[in-house]
């Protein structure tokens, strides 16, 4: 075998390496899918081609970065022939193999000058560490001083999955290396759908990151983007410097933008982004968001300014062009039991959001919410008091039609058990606020309001069937302001008594080879309340008529809020039947079905609406089918037995494949005199790479579509790109249309904000989307 040198500080090194036209880092250890192991086969997108296996063995970490031993530790070197000259140099030639500590390198000859501490190593050679490959021509390495130069050089990162090259990479400590003239990407060997040029690369793995200098975005070996100087994270540690920079387009709002992210890790526990963007008819928009992590929880501040808007300003004569957001959010845990909360929202006029907003963790709505508070909750008990308000963004919004502030409201509930009786008591108090100088009558008062429930029950229950009886008082005590109708102060009391009763009945059985469980529970349900009809003297601060549904057939009061306390005698009689998989505990079918029958006309009314003489309620009916993992449908609705109307129906069925790659939904919506809407959706992919995306709603008494959304996305395993157009009702009930598009290189985030309005439209979007890109 020729022969070995193994003296002293002289050993064995184990790599591999190929003479013949030496393959890149990547291309030696890239992998056809078909060659890769099973469980890495099955995790790789079904767009990639194949993946990175390290192959060879990896002797500590190794490689081109160290472990901080560096020339403290003696050199090793092997070769099948090789020349020694004492105390002057080593000649080492055919399968050379050199390690000093965990740094190891293989070449086809090698010269060490030990008076200077010099190696020169021809190629091709190969480094190999833990998740770093690095090929070459030739190296220089210094035994002193660690530094290790090599020419003609390309690597791998097998975390990032990064592959690059360069034309001289120098190792200039265990932690440190400079990459000279090189070009970093994602995409696999001989593909350079895009890249990152550069002059000067340092990568730092002591402390996470890399800077680069004349960086240049390269899509098709076309330069399209150039940054002077840039840094970026190489692991999961988080650094100050500039993001990946954003841009996109809309044909509503915001327009053309481009956006350069500034990340300041200011601390282990706060940080900020702030984001200069410059939008074309607009200006310069800023925004900024601050986080901040205590031993309690986090807070996270939002904040978006534009001094001039130029577009605004020309749309609105008289306004300065000045413009704001803010939204901040904070939780937090204490200790037994104990938890906080707040958050907060402003804009500076009703467009700001559909015009500017993009980082704002708030959408287009009517009323903004500002609420904090605390919590606390046990087994048995739990207390919160919060101050509550509001701010009503639509200027067109009447007075009347504003909500009331609380400030503040105490909730109290609780629960302890006397032998067989269970006793408990849900309590609330509430000061309410409204500006209401401009109105009159009950909508001008402001006060507060006293509202506890205590209830007596005996609860029955065995593996068969339930009962529980129970007797309950709910009073209320008004203190009101500007009260027209007579004294601001009075009460009311109502007694309650509710019976509940339920029977579970099962059986076993087997379907194509599957063992169910059927159920059959019927449930019977009397509720009893005696109050006054003439409840239209107490104002509404937060009550609405509840929306009839299954779940309601077992309620006392209609009423939402504390304003109104329905009267009602009524009998509910209703029946559920489950059918549930024993192999994988999934319920497979639900079928309810439930009326109730009143045995008296129901007076107590929300100023006219809620009184009814009607003897029974229409049959309320519920249907949920999930044959396989991947489909539900569901349907729900209610029929009127006396008319043979249905009154209302929903109806909607969502599939989506194993990897979600296929996405459907159909859905109905009808509700007699006012409302029929169909919405049909989808993400279809015509091939590997290529999808259609698409939602279409249509309302049929307005026979229009009320909105639309179709678009096409592209997946490789390197990049991707959306592109959709999306037509939506405004609030002046005409359709706008909006062109967004969204573009990702894998490693390098993204640009542009399509994904987030296809995840509203189409159900398991967002889920499609964290498998694609790896998030959590």
């Amino acid at each position: 075998m020729g022969s070995m040198l193994m003296a002293g500080a002289f050993g064995l090194v184990a790599m591999q390496v190929r003479a013949e036209s030496p393959p890149t880092a990547a291309e030696i250890d890239w992998r056809p899918k078909s060659q890769l192991p099973a469980q890495v086969r099955d995790s790789l997108p079904v767009f990639c081609e194949g993946g990175y296996l390290p192959s060879g063995e990896v002797d500590g970490v190794g490689g081109v970065f160290g472990a901080g031993e560096g020339q403290q530790a003696p050199l090793e070197a092997s070769g099948l022939n090789a020349r020694y000259e004492i105390d002057r140099e080593l000649y080492l030639q055919g399968d050379v193999r050199l390690r000093q500590g965990a740094f190891q390198v293989r070449g086809s000859e090698a010269r060490y000058n030990q008076a200077d501490g010099a190696v020169t190593v021809q190629g091709p050679l190969v480094s190999r560490g833990d998740g770093f490959l690095l090929t070459g021509e030739r190296a220089d390495y210094n035994v002193d001083s660690g530094r290790f130069d090599i020419n003609t050089a390309t690597f791998l990162l097998h975390g990032p999955e990064m592959r690059g090259s360069a034309d001289r990479l120098t190792r200039l400590a265990d932690e440190r290396v400079m990459i000279r003239d090189g070009m970093l990407t994602t995409c696999g060997p001989q593909q350079n759908d895009w890249a990152l040029v550069a002059s000067d690369i340092k990568l730092d793995r002591a402390e996470g990151y890399g800077t680069a200098r004349h960086v240049r975005l390269e899509i098709l070996d076309v330069p399209v983007f150039y940054w002077p100087w840039a840094s970026f994270p190489i692991d999961d540690r988080r650094k100050t410097g500039f993001l990946y920079p954003q841009f996109g387009s809309s044909s509503a709002g915001s327009g053309a933008f481009l956006a350069a992210p500034y990340y300041l890790n200011l601390a282990p526990h706060y940080d900020a982004t702030l984001t200069p963007q410059y939008i074309h008819g607009r200006g310069l928009f800023n925004e900024a968001e601050g986080r901040y992590l205590s031993r309690f929880g986090e807070t996270v501040l939002q904040v978006g300014y534009i001094g001039h808007d130029s577009a605004y300003a020309e749309e609105n004569p008289g306004e300065q062009g000045e413009r704001w957001g803010l939204d901040t959010s904070t939780r937090a845990r204490f200790s037994a039991g104990w938890t906080g909360y707040g958050d907060f929202s402003a804009v500076s006029d009703e467009d700001y959001l559909g015009d500017l907003n993009r980082s704002l963790e708030i959408n287009q709505t009517t009323h903004l919410q500002r609420k904090g508070g605390v919590r606390y909750q046990d087994n048995q008990q739990y207390f919160e008091t919060y101050l509550n308000d509001y701010q009503t963004v639509p200027e067109r919004i009447a007075d009347v039609d504003k909500p009331y502030a609380q400030l503040p409201e105490i909730l109290y509930g609780g629960v302890t058990e006397l032998g067989w009786l269970e006793a408990g008591v849900e309590s609330q108090y509430t000061m309410f606020y409204r500006d209401n100088e401009n109105l009159t009558g009950l909508d001008r008062a402001n006060g507060q309001r006293l509202r506890t429930i205590p209830e007596l029950a005996l609860p029955l229950r065995t593996v068969w069937g339930f009962s529980r009886p129970s007797v309950s008082l709910d009073y209320t005590r008004y203190e009101l302001e500007d009260y027209t109708l007579g004294d601001g102060s009075f009460d009311r009391t109502v007694p309650v008594a509710e019976w509940d009763n339920g029977l579970f009945f099962d059986r076993q059985s087997s379907l194509f080879d599957v063992p169910y469980n059927q159920t059959l529970e019927p449930r019977l349900y009397y509720a009893w309340a005696d109050a006054d009809a003439n409840q239209n003297d107490i104002p509404n601060f937060d009550t609405d008529i509840q929306t009839f549904r299954f779940d309601q057939l077992f309620q006392p009061d209609r009423f939402t809020g504390g304003d109104r306390v329905g009267d009602t005698n009524q009998l509910t009689v209703a029946l559920t039947s489950r059918i549930n998989d024993l192999v994988s505990g999934a319920e497979r079918a639900r079928f309810s079905l439930g009326q109730v029958q009143y045995f008296e006309d129901r007076e107590v009314s929300l100023f006219g609406e809620g009184a009814s003489t009607r003897s029974r309620s229409p049959l309320a009916g519920e249907v949920v089918l999930s044959p396989i993992d991947t489909l539900e449908i569901r349907s729900s609705g209610l029929w009127d037995p006396e008319t043979g109307d249905t009154e209302e129906g929903r109806s909607q069925l969502v599939f989506h494949s194993e990897d979600y790659r296929y996405l459907a939904s159909v859905g109905h919506t009808y509700s007699r005199k006012e409302l029929e809407q169909s919405d049909v959706a989808a993400v279809f992919p015509v091939t590997d790479r290529v999808s259609l995306i698409g939602r279409w709603v249509h309302d049929s008494r307005l026979d229009r579509t009320v909105g639309s959304l179709a678009g096409i996305e592209y997946n490789n395993c390197c990049w991707s790109v959306q592109v959709v157009h999306q037509n939506y009702l405004t609030d002046d009930q005409e359709l706008d249309s909006r062109l967004l598009f969204q573009i990702q290189l894998k490693g390098l985030g993204g640009s542009g904000g399509s994904s987030a309005r296809i995840s509203e439209a189409i159900y398991g979007f967002d889920e499609r989307e964290r498998r694609r890109f790896g998030t959590p």
